[in-house]
C-alpha cells in the first residue's frame, strides 16, 4: 500500500523477517480433483504438506504444519494462513488421508482459538511454533505447538504475535469448509467466532469503508485497510451466510465488497491495494494477489480484466542468465511476479541484511497458482492453455528447484513440494520470497489442479 504516504504492509508484510521467508463445499468444475491432473505432481505436492505437518512426531498429535523448509531460517514456524490452505487443499484432493488431515488441522486452529495464553475472544495470532529449536540469540525454544501449560505456542521469537484479518479470514474459510464437508458444528463455531471477531476489531466508518487490517502484538489497532483483506472476507462472509442462515453475514460482505470495488482503477483494468487512512488510495505498487483473489472471489465479469492485467503486466520469466538468478543452467520458469515494484527491484542491494540481491524476473509461484486458477475459473478464449502453461511452470519448479532441503531435520523427498520463488524476490512491501519449499505455494497448485475456488461462496 502506498500513495505520498508510503507504503503500507500487506498482511504478508508482517510476516517478512528477512530470513527468507458459502458453499459448503470448494468450488469445483472441470476436473474434480488435484489428483485428477497429473497425478504424480499432485501426490507429490500432498506428500510434502503430509511431511510438513508430521515433521515432529514426538510432540503430540495436536498439531500444525511448518510452513517452510527448515533452510529459509524460521525454524518451526507455522503460519495460519498457511495452514488454513493447506487444510483447504488437502479436502481438495478428494482422499481421504486429505480429509482426516484437513480435520486435524481444523481441530489445531480450534484448539488455538480455545488456548490462546492472553486472550479468549476468537483470535488466532499470525504464527505459531511447531517443535522445538534454538532461537539465533541462543534461547531454547523447547515445546512443540501445545506448551507445557496447555496454551497454544504463539511465535513470540520472531514477534509473529498480530493478528490480520486476512489471516483470519482465510482460517475461517477453511473452518467453515470443514463444516460444510464434515457436517461438524465444532468448526462452523469457530468460523463465526472469527466473523464476529473481524466486525468487532475490523469495522471502520472511515470514508473509504470496509474492514480494517487487525491489530499488532500489544493489541493496537493498526490503520490500514488492505483491499486483498477484504476480498478474503467476501468469501468468509459469503460462507457464513450460506451455512449460517443469517442475513446479517450478506450486510458484512456487502461492505467488504463495496470497499473492493472503490479500489478498482477502470482506466488500467487493476485494482490498487488498499489505504492507509480510510480516506486516499495508495496507487502503488500494486500487488498480483488483489487481481486473481477479487476474481475469485466476486467472479465479476466488469472487473475480469484484472486477470489480463496481472497476466500481463506482472509477466516473468526467470532463466540461468539473469545476474541474480538462482535458477540452475538450462532451466527456466515462467508466471508472475509479487507486485509492480518487485519489477523495479535494486538488484544491487539485497533485499535484507545479510540476503541475497534479488532477482526482478524471480517468478513468484505462489502467485502463479492464482493466476492459473483464476483462468481457469474464468474460462474466457485462452485462458485455459495459458493455465495449462503456468501450471507446468510449477510442476517443474517441483521436480527441479529446492532440492536437499529438511523439514525438522529429515530430508525431503526430492520433486515434493513446491518453492516460493524461483530466485530471491523483493516484494516491494519490505520482505522477499526466497527458493525455499512452502506449503502455501504448495497448497495453492494443488487448489488450482484441483479447479477448487476457496473464495467462492
Amino acid at each position: 500500500m502506498t500513495g505520498s504516504q508510503g507504503p503500507g504492509p500487506s498482511r504478508r508484510a508482517l510476516i517478512g523477517t528477512g530470513l527468507g521467508v458459502g458453499a459448503a463445499v470448494l468450488t469445483t468444475g472441470g476436473t474434480a480433483t488435484a489428483a485428477d491432473r497429473t497425478p504424480s505432481a499432485a501426490r507429490r505436492s500432498s506428500a510434502f504438506l503430509a511431511a510438513a505437518m508430521d515433521a515432529y512426531p514426538e510432540h503430540g498429535t495436536i498439531r500444525l504444519a511448518q510452513s517452510y523448509t527448515d533452510q529459509a531460517g524460521l525454524f518451526s514456524t507455522a503460519f495460519t494462513y498457511d495452514n488454513a490452505l493447506v487444510i483447504l487443499a488437502n479436502l481438495a484432493t478428494g482422499t481421504a488421508d486429505g480429509r482426516s488431515r484437513a480435520v486435524a488441522l481444523g481441530d489445531a486452529l480450534l484448539y488455538a482459538q480455545a488456548h490462546d495464553p492472553a486472550h479468549d475472544d476468537g483470535r488466532l495470532r499470525q504464527a505459531y511454533n511447531v517443535g522445538p529449536y534454538t532461537f539465533y540469540d541462543g534461547s531454547a525454544q523447547p515445546d512443540g505447538f501445545v506448551r507445557a501449560d496447555g496454551t497454544a505456542n504463539v511465535g513470540t521469537q520472531f514477534g509473529f504475535t498480530g493478528t490480520a484479518v486476512g489471516d483470519m479470514a482465510w482460517a475461517g474459510i477453511a473452518l467453515s469448509t470443514l463444516a460444510g464437508r464434515t457436517g461438524r458444528r465444532r468448526f462452523l463455531t469457530g468460523a463465526v467466532r472469527i466473523g464476529e471477531w473481524i466486525e468487532r476489531v475490523g469495522r471502520t466508518d472511515e470514508p473509504l469503508g470496509g474492514y480494517k487490517f487487525g491489530v499488532n502484538g500489544a493489541d493496537e489497532k493498526l490503520p490500514f485497510t488492505s483491499t486483498e483483506h477484504n476480498t478474503d472476507l467476501v468469501g468468509l462472509f459469503g460462507r457464513l451466510a450460506r451455512l449460517t442462515g443469517d442475513k446479517v453475514w450478506l450486510e458484512r460482505r456487502s461492505r467488504a465488497a463495496a470497499f473492493v470495488r472503490r479500489m478498482w482503477e477502470p482506466s488500467g483494468g487493476f485494482f490498487y491495494t488498499g489505504t492507509n487512512d480510510g480516506v486516499t488510495i495508495n496507487r502503488s505498487p500494486v500487488p498480483e494477489d488483489t487481481q486473481t483473489w477479487t476474481h475469485l472471489a466476486l467472479s465479476s465479469p466488469a472487473h475480469s480484466r484484472s486477470l489480463d492485467w496481472a497476466a500481463t503486466e506482472l509477466a516473468v520469466r526467470d532463466g540461468a542468465e539473469r545476474p541474480n538468478s538462482t535458477v540452475p543452467q538450462g532451466q527456466s520458469y515462467e508466471g508472475v511476479t509479487f507486485s509492480s515494484a518487485s519489477l523495479a527491484a535494486n538488484e544491487d542491494a539485497p533485499i535484507a541484511s545479510g540476503q541475497p540481491k534479488p532477482d526482478r524476473n524471480a517468478v513468484w509461484f505462489e502467485g502463479t497458482a492464482h493466476l492459473a486458477l483464476a483462468l481457469r475459473c474464468r474460462r474466457a478464449p485462452g485462458d485455459g492453455a495459458r493455465a495449462r502453461r503456468l501450471l507446468a511452470s510449477i510442476e517443474r519448479a517441483q521436480d527441479l528447484l529446492g532440492g536437499g532441503q529438511t523439514l525438522g531435520g529429515t530430508a525431503v523427498a526430492q520433486g515434493s513440494g513446491v518453492v516460493s520463488a524461483s530466485s530471491p524476490l523483493d516484494t516491494g512491501f519490505g520482505f522477499g520470497y526466497y527458493p525455499y519449499r512452502h506449503t502455501g505455494a504448495t497448497a495453492w497448485y494443488l487448489l488450482a489442479a484441483a479447479r477448487a475456488n476457496p473464495l467462492s461462496a
